[in-house]
């Protein structure tokens, strides 16, 4: 379990998304820990480490000593990790393994390319954003419009449907909401405030039924409002995961800033694996 010194200890010195202890346990509902500088959170026959050592280098021993030990001392029949690369003896064990890259927008000096400005310009006229606690049905119907037209994957559909008790189990959670002129949602953004340094963007999608050009680009420069109004030195916006939205994220001054390795270890006989496995589209 981690103490509320612990706690506030780590969102100073957090740099990915996975060391905000609330957001995590909002999304996965398990139990947090610290040991020897890692984050990590479990729960009946899984564990998710998170391999981002907090106010240290990683350190490739360190990190598989760690993580060894805390499954010695867990036994889980599933265990998640993600770090900065993965060591040959991780990796040999590994029935999985995906490799990506986090994007940041850096706040200091920053300004937005002046052709979006004008675009987000012609889109404010015809939307009205608000900062909101509450998801509403709204929300959920609009989530449900994109997850059918886009298809995701199973991790990624999970994530989206697992907001409404994220927000709610998180106070410095945030929806940014683009309603047009007949009160329809046209698009929403989750942000994180919880760490730090940084905003984290956790989710966001846009409405086909109910569209308006350019209402992501619109809440976009919201959330790097809100993120100056909070004080943060930048905007984590997550992994690149496909060339669509590496473009969307390099278009607004986003860059690759720290590499993502994900693995997964499984120990078969000890039963099933729970919905957990959903978390790969946080992780």
């Amino acid at each position: 379990m981690i103490s509320p010194e612990e706690e506030e200890y780590i969102l100073r010195e957090a740099y990915v998304p996975e060391h905000i202890v609330r957001l995590m346990v909002g999304i996965s509902e398990g139990e947090p820990y610290l040991a020897n500088g890692y984050v990590f959170f479990a729960k009946e026959n899984w564990l998710i480490f998170i391999g981002y050592p907090v106010a240290r280098e990683f350190k490739a021993e360190d990190f598989t000593a760690t993580l060894q030990k805390t499954i010695k001392q867990f036994s889980p029949a599933c265990t998640w990790f993600i770090a900065p690369e993965v060591p040959d003896s991780i990796l040999a064990a590994a029935r999985q393994r995906e490799s990506d890259e986090y994007y940041k927008l850096d706040l200091h000096s920053y300004e937005a390319p002046k052709d979006l400005i004008r675009q987000i310009r012609k889109a404010g006229k015809n939307l009205e954003v608000e900062k909101s606690r509450k998801y509403t049905p709204d929300h959920a119907t609009l989530t449900q419009e994109f997850l059918q037209r886009e298809k995701p994957s199973a991790k990624v559909k999970e994530l989206f449907l697992r907001i409404p008790q994220y927000v709610a189990h998180s106070q410095t959670s945030l929806l940014l909401n683009a309603w047009d002129r007949s009160k329809k949602l046209s698009a929403f953004y989750v942000v994180e405030l919880a760490a730090h340094k940084f905003a984290d963007y956790v989710v966001g999608c846009f409405s086909k039924e109910n569209y308006a050009a350019h209402s992501s680009d619109l809440l976009f420069l919201e959330m790097i409002n809100l993120a100056k109004e909070n004080h943060k030195q930048y905007i984590h916006l997550g992994l690149g995961v496909n060339e669509g939205i590496r473009k969307f994220k390099r278009k607004w001054g986003g860059i690759p800033f720290l590499k993502y390795e994900f693995g997964e270890l499984s120990d078969e006989s000890k039963g099933p694996i729970s919905w957990i496995k959903a978390l790969e589209a946080k992780l």
